[in-house]
């Protein structure tokens, strides 16, 4: 089990996550332009993926362990598809997102299987609720946007990442087939 991460203990701060196709990634952003919002930090279309565990800091030395623990999920046997149909707001973490109306069970099993697995690390962020969700602004302090087209898009993925987050960028450390 993990005790907390010391400070003078050198760690990355890591998720699991599903990435978003580049051409999903341009499709994304240009819609979030067409909201014309005028408050919030836009997170860079390069950054958009669907959280799936939220590690936070892990020491280097646990990082073998986690990807270890990650080949022995089970997968669903074919690729997730996600809709992204619906936009709000987390008022209290000031975050604007693109959310599905019901998450695919798919989903949700794959989730579980990952929160089991990391049980032996002990990572406190992992007890989580999991609200599927891909980020499109930080600090977002207004009402719902008034939108002139529905969000409507697919995401679809056939293969998860343990991804490294590192000043502002996003990093992929090593991934798995969902297929």
């Amino acid at each position: 089990m993990i005790d907390q991460v010391r400070k003078d203990e050198p760690s990355k701060r890591l998720f699991f996550a599903l990435d978003c196709p580049p051409v999903q990634r341009k499709a994304i952003a240009q819609w979030r332009s067409e909201l014309g919002l005028r408050t919030g930090k836009p997170v860079p279309a390069d950054n958009f993926h669907l959280t799936l565990l939220f590690l936070g800091a892990v020491p280097l030395a646990q990082i073998h362990g986690v990807c270890e623990a990650a080949n022995s999920v089970r997968t669903p046997g074919e690729a997730l598809r996600v809709s992204l149909d619906r936009l709000q707001v987390w008022h209290r973490a000031g975050v604007l997102s693109l959310a599905p109306e019901q998450a695919p069970p798919a989903l949700l099993r794959l989730v579980y299987a990952l929160e089991q697995a990391m049980l032996p690390f002990g990572f406190e962020e992992a007890s989580r609720e999991f609200r599927p969700h891909l980020t499109l602004a930080r600090e977002y302090r207004a009402p719902e946007p008034e939108v002139a087209t529905p969000p409507e898009f697919s995401l679809r993925a056939e293969r998860f990442a343990l991804f490294e987050s590192h000043k502002g960028r996003y990093r992929v450390l090593q991934d798995w087939s969902l297929i």
